[in-house]
């Protein structure tokens, strides 16, 4: 025992020996490396101890040979008050701040230090690179690795950590956090977004001031109810939409997230983003690579419009599925039926579904359960099998009756959920989230499968495997998620020895496991993302799905408001909107406002008078035919509804020949008779000449707009239009054309 303890020492000793060598001769020149955009950089630097700190954020410079001499702008005193620009902040050593990683070695150490080791650049393709660098710790075998994935063009940065190390036993790493990012600039501000069920996205702005801002989630799943990982931070001044300096940042996890954002003694602002550490210590075992979950962050200096088409461009372009082709407009039958169905009511909605003109019917929850039938919520999930009393020819017949008439066939599904009333249940108590000695806790009646056990990822990939196994003409899904994780523990971490506290980070890459299986199966298949509504939409998720649900509230009016908010991180062809019952607005309005993004109808269509469903047909016929604009066209916010009577929002083709502008009046608490000013719009080409017409005009209204008046690009861009937006005519639709 005692010569394998020299042993070990004297391989320390050695390692540290080597590393010192390699210490003295990199802090003798200096290591700088830019991480640069088209529009904005990112300056690194190692310093005379060999740790690397954040120097610069901001324009890129003329000359990058003056990188190097960034520097000496900034005065550190390296032995302690320096701590707070670096890069990847580590916990137990030097640091006294908040750290980006802390952990407990083998051994019981808590201590670590990071220093540089080496860095390397990959170019992808003519706009894209990953940068890489090491970081080691000195005395221990281990190491971080910092990437950066950059596209220029975009300027969007994706950026991650990865950990490794090789010491004898697990390492416990008890925060590890994605970014640790440095800003010297004067004066922040925040905005976040908080909400609840049917109050998602709430914005919220604040200037930071010292202390420490934390925005997080400890729900498991469904885990952006309450707060997202969605943020803006503007520097100098409050957030614009068309001028200043903005970054927009989201952390792509899709279960608990913690932000910080620490404004520091020198009045700096540190921003650190990663999972939550919250009962998540992670057991890390010997030569296991352990990847944080990527921040994504789209910079600007021209204010948040210009951010957010930076990142609408790169999102449809690199990470959402299918980003850049097409989506299928459809007719749901929840609103319609709710849990009380049969097979004869489904196909009539056929009928419903080919008239009114969309591609798809989706069916929803409550086509499956026999011992325990889904008539309502409290059973049922976790038996995905048609329902026999209710659908007695199965969904393959639905699926053939719906071609009959034209349409497509889509299916609701909750794969990750189960009811206590369910023969899954009975059958595998032991895959069920819970507490074996406390009472079980429900939300929505249900509680949530443990995916960190590969038996449920099979599972639950068989559920999406057997439905187009069976069914290979099945068009379409929606995957919903409507628990959080209560009583938090996993039979299957317990039975293999591995800590309950790895449980939150486990379920998820279990998840993920899932989802890449069935997308390696099933490439090309569009699902929609739900969960209550906006309980979940990431970057990480939208990998796998085409879309998602921003909100179970489909009450128009507050519909503009949620939309305006989303806008800010996901291109409109990410988005569901669906025309409901909901509200008191008429249907010209509810349709237009669905219609800014991918429209839904989630209405009885039976029950509409001849004028409604003339104005439905027309207008899915107008949508087709400007759709493509919305779903891949540069969009404008022009008029903000949370400081405005009326909101606009505009949508431009890429060679500015064709837009459509929304307009709503959003506070009817005044009699106006008229937009009191013009709408200012944006992102034509001031040289060319274009006509402006209203559409989506109600069967036998008639419009207060000149559709033969020319304007240039340029009056429209400085002096605007006026959509005559009124008590009256409270959604004015335009559409805008080249005049050639």
């Amino acid at each position: 025992m005692e010569e394998k303890r020299v042993s070990y020492l004297n391989k320390k000793i050695i390692f540290l020996f080597s590393f010192m060598i390699t210490a003295i001769n990199l802090s003798a020149q200096g290591v700088t490396i830019p991480i640069a955009t088209a529009n904005n950089v990112l300056l690194l630097q190692t310093d005379s101890n060999n740790r690397l700190r954040t120097i610069y954020f901001g324009k890129p410079l003329d000359n990058e040979s003056e990188y190097a001499a960034v520097s000496a702008n900034y005065k550190y005193d390296e032995s302690n008050a320096g701590i707070y620009n670096s890069s990847y902040t580590p916990a137990g050593t030097w640091n006294l701040s908040e750290p980006a990683i802390q952990v407990k070695h083998a051994d019981g150490n808590p201590s670590l230090e990071l220093k540089y080791v080496s860095h390397k650049i990959e170019k992808i393709d003519a706009n894209t690179s990953i940068t890489s660098i090491l970081l080691k710790d000195p005395i221990y075998p281990f190491e971080v690795a910092l990437l950066y994935k950059v596209w220029a063009k975009e300027n969007v940065i994706e950026q991650w950590t990865e950990i490794i190390h090789k010491e004898k036993k697990a390492v416990l790493l008890q925060k590890y956090a994605s970014a640790n990012l440095y800003f010297s600039n004067k004066d922040f501000y925040l905005t976040s977004f908080q909400g609840e069920y049917l109050k998602e996205m709430q914005p919220i702005e604040t200037k930071l001031l010292q202390g420490i801002r934390t925005i997080d989630s400890k729900l498991g799943t469904r885990a952006m109810l309450l707060q997202t990982p969605n943020f803006m931070v503007s520097f100098g001044k409050p957030a614009s939409e068309n001028e200043g300096s903005v970054l927009l940042g989201q952390l792509a996890w899709s279960s608990n997230f913690k932000l910080d954002f620490e404004i520091d003694s020198h009045k700096n602002l540190r921003l650190i983003a990663g999972i939550n550490p919250f009962a998540s210590e992670y057991s890390l075992a010997p030569n296991e690579t352990f990847k944080t979950p990527s921040l994504i962050y789209a910079l600007s200096n021209h204010g948040t419009g210009e951010a957010s088409r930076n990142l609408h461009d790169w999102a449809r372009k690199y990470r959402i599925l299918d980003g850049q082709g097409e989506r299928l407009t459809l007719l749901n039958n929840w609103e319609a039926t709710y849990f009380d169905f049969d097979e004869n009511k489904i196909k009539a909605l056929f009928k419903d579904t080919k008239d009114l003109g969309v591609d798809l019917f989706l069916l929803d929850d409550g086509w499956f359960g026999n011992k325990y039938p889904r008539n309502n919520d409290d059973a049922g999930l976790g038996d995905w099998l048609e329902n026999k009393k209710k659908l007695p020819s199965g969904l393959g017949y639905l699926v053939k009756e719906a071609k009959k008439e034209g349409v497509k066939f889509g299916i609701w599904i909750e794969p990750e959920m189960v009811n206590p009333k369910s023969e899954l249940y009975e059958k595998h108590l032991d895959w069920v989230i819970r507490q074996p000695q406390r009472p079980e806790i429900y939300y929505r009646n249900q509680m949530v499968l443990d995916l960190s056990n590969p038996e449920v990822q099979d599972f639950v990939f068989g559920i999406v495997d057997n439905l187009f196994v069976k069914n290979p003409e099945l068009a379409f899904i929606k995957w919903d998620c409507n628990a959080v994780i209560y009583n938090a523990y996993s039979a299957y971490l317990n039975k293999k020895g591995l800590p309950q506290s790895n449980l939150y980070v486990d379920y998820m890459k279990g998840l993920y496991k899932v989802l890449q299986r069935i997308r390696a199966k099933y490439p090309k298949v569009p699902m929609m993302l739900c969960s209550g509504g906006g309980g979940r939409g990431d970057y990480e998720f939208l990998k796998y799905f085409t879309e998602f649900w921003p909100s179970d509230d489909t009450e128009p009016l507050e519909r503009i408001f949620l939309q305006w908010d989303y806008s800010y991180f996901f291109p409109s062809i990410a988005t569901d909107n669906h025309v409901t019952d909901w509200g008191k607005q008429p249907l010209k309005f509810r349709v237009d406002v669905a219609s800014m993004g991918k429209l839904g109808f989630d209405i009885v269509v039976s029950k509409l008078n001849e004028n409604d469903k003339l104005f439905c047909k027309q207008a899915i016929t107008n949508y087709n035919a400007f759709k493509d604009i919305v779903w891949h066209g540069d969009m404008f916010r022009l008029v903000n509804p949370h400081e405005n009577d009326i909101a606009a929002l505009m949508y431009v083709n890429p060679d500015k020949s064709k837009a459509i502008v929304f307009n709503y009046l959003v506070n009817n608490r005044f009699s106006i008779t008229a937009t009191e000013r013009p709408v200012v719009f944006n992102g034509l080409n001031s040289k060319k000449k274009y006509t402006v017409k209203e559409i989506n005009l109600y069967p036998g209204v008639t419009s207060t707009i000149a559709s033969d008046k020319v304007y240039t690009g340029d009056f429209l861009m400085k002096a605007g239009f006026n959509p005559n937006v009124t008590l009256q005519r409270t959604s004015v639709l335009l559409e805008i054309n080249e005049v050639k």
